[in-house]
């Protein structure tokens, strides 16, 4: 098949996704009114929630959310061929992932940009709230430590990357200043600094490698990534947003954007074939990369690029604190999950024009190689071109940076360059995955406050910096031990089960929203992904379970999973019920916002 046939697949599909589904829920079904003062506006403090461009916060979410899931999930997925890959992401990520975060982006605005958990408790009950709290805390912890690792991972004594990555912080301040102090509002003018410096930090790059003494300084180890990273987290958590978290992530969705779109050009110019098969095999059979059948494990697998729980959690964390107006709602919450869907297609694409062999031989250890039956065709070439041996590099990163690398330096002048995109691919991974690290460290901050501000009400100040220092740290702590003491296999796999199990629990939540604020007719809208999920989630958790983590003796998993499905199934029962009362309501009232709904709540 043609890679530029499923590229105008996906954006037709998008487009018309966004156009007429995404609009007609929100106008028709949440009713999104402009009017209305946001976060924002009205508790503006210059610290957190802080009235944002819509461009600028557009770049913020979606380098928010678009972590490893959408790069390094497709990759992985591929072995069970083009197909499933790619209907699950197209279709997924406009009837589930655009929803999801859409209607958590709504409900937190409404809820004066308060967490999921609060907004759980509010619409649901006690139990619904702590169970959220109990899930979130798990999946940020989890999703941070893995994170981390893949940035680890990616930046280990590459010079080049550990620069260009570093160099983002320091540019960030200078948009942020400018922006937000020299020149306030000047969107335009702070964006055309921060690129021009970004780019020349990554034409730079080469030079730092050639530069022995700076060679040696970014060369890093396992152990001062480790350190560097957190440190980096605490301080995107601590400072104010305009100045380093905001620009940061606005600068780097630049190169996410730029990077994907280079890569859609390269198609269209090149029109590569899928060497992959539409479906493989190990559809059935379960395969040498992900150990499962395309069932349920193709759903885990490609998480973020078509629905992600971790979603959630940006959704009611830092976007909902500086959205200016309501009517950025479905541009942010919808349009980036649209993009995030596209970059997923991209990676998928980039991973299939590898010839099969080669594919398997970069993704499964040497000892299961063998037992396929393979012999690389291209690959001894390619990894000869780049310097570094490619053979048995499993986790993603590097078949995706291969095939990037592959369709760039298959363009017309550019043959000669392929050690040059591949280092850029690689450096492009680490910088999507840090952009999440920075504001999920900020988020677990809020999570913290809203927790221990209910013991301690002083924690709970948004403004207290002693206690914004406090809660940061006592957030990092569990993340950055894991990172210590941990590695991607054994935790990436337990944050891919509690990501999709937080998905339905904020789909639970928002099915109960639309039910109490008189919008049962509209509530299949949230309760048919998250049905959906649930039969996908609990599915793949017992097979999990029962044929990986048990029979390798990997307790700990075991029980951490069946812990995850416990928490949902409480929150599915409690939800039940507590639908079955809304719709016993017969009276409707007014809410604060104006509108009639089955029963009001604290907002």
């Amino acid at each position: 098949m043609n890679a530029l046939v499923l590229v105008f697949a996906a954006l037709g599909v998008f487009v018309i996704g966004y156009r007429y589904y995404g609009l007609f829920i929100a106008r028709r079904v949440l009713g999104i009114n402009d009017s209305i003062d946001t976060p924002a506006v009205a508790m503006a403090d210059g610290h957190d929630y802080q009235k944002t461009s819509r461009y600028v916060l557009f770049g913020h979410h979606f380098a928010a959310i678009s972590a490893a899931g959408p790069l390094l999930g497709p990759v992985l997925a591929a072995q069970f061929g083009y197909l499933p890959g790619a209907l699950w992401i197209i279709f997924g990520a406009v009837l589930g992932g655009a929803v999801h975060d859409m209607v958590t982006l709504f409900a937190s605005v409404r809820y004066k940009g308060r967490g999921l958990a609060a907004i759980a408790e509010a619409e649901t009950g006690r139990t619904a709230g702590v169970v959220a709290a109990v899930s979130i805390y798990f999946i940020l912890s989890l999703a941070l430590a893995g994170l981390t690792l893949a940035v680890i991972s990616a930046l280990v004594k590459s010079a080049w990357g550990a620069f260009t990555l570093f160099a983002t912080v320091p540019i960030a301040l200078i948009m942020g200043l400018y922006m937000y102090k020299l020149r306030p509002g000047d969107v335009r003018g702070a964006s055309v600094i921060g690129v021009a410096l970004f780019f020349a930090a990554v034409f730079a790059g080469p030079y730092v490698v050639e530069n022995p003494a700076l060679s040696r300084i970014f060369s890093l180890s396992r152990g001062q990534l480790a350190i560097i990273i957190p440190l980096y987290g605490f301080f995107a958590s601590v400072l104010p947003v305009w100045l380093l978290l905001c620009p940061r992530d606005y600068l780097s969705s630049y190169l996410k954007i730029g990077t994907i779109a280079m890569l859609a050009v390269g198609i269209a110019l090149l029109h590569p074939t899928l060497q992959m098969p539409a479906v493989t095999p190990y559809a059935t059979e379960g395969g040498p990369v992900i150990p499962g059948r395309v069932f349920p494990f193709v759903f885990i697998t490609i998480a973020c690029g078509a629905i992600s729980g971790f979603h959630s959690i940006i959704a009611s964390g830092t976007t909902p604190k500086m959205i200016a107006g309501e009517r950025d709602i479905p541009f942010i919450g919808f349009g980036a999950m649209l993009m995030e869907g596209f970059v997923a297609i991209m990676a998928l694409i980039a991973a299939c024009v590898l010839v099969p062999a080669d594919y398997f031989a970069i993704n499964t250890t040497s000892e299961v190689y063998r037992t396929l039956g393979m012999t690389p065709v291209h690959l001894p070439e390619i990894s000869a071109a780049v310097g570094e041996d490619l053979r048995s590099r499993p986790g993603g990163a590097v078949s995706l940076a291969v095939g990037m690398a592959y369709i760039f330096s298959s363009i017309r002048g550019m043959e000669r360059l392929m050690a040059y995109w591949y280092h850029f691919a690689i450096m492009f991974e680490a910088l999507f995955i840090l952009t999440a690290i920075d504001t999920g460290t900020r988020v677990g901050r809020f999570f913290l406050q809203e927790l221990l501000g209910k013991a301690v009400p002083a924690l709970g100040r948004q403004r207290w910096m002693p206690g914004i220092i406090v809660t940061s740290a006592l957030f990092i702590a569990p993340w950055a031990w894991l990172v210590h003491k941990g590695d991607i296999a054994t935790v990436w796999p337990v944050f891919g089960l509690s990501n999709q199990l937080l998905s339905v629990t904020a789909l639970t939540v928002c099915t109960t929203m639309l039910i109490r604020t008189g919008k049962a007719r509209y509530a299949w809208i949230t309760l048919l992904p998250a049905a959906a999920m649930t039969v996908v989630t609990m599915t793949a958790g017992y097979e999990s379970v029962m044929s990986n983590y048990l029979p390798n003796g990997n307790y700990p998993l075991a029980g951490i999973a069946v812990f995850l499905m416990a928490l949902l199934a409480v929150t599915i029962a409690v939800s039940v019920r507590r639908w079955f009362a809304l719709l016993s309501v017969k009276v409707t009232v007014k809410d604060k916002f104006g509108d009639m709904v089955l029963e009001t709540v604290d907002e």
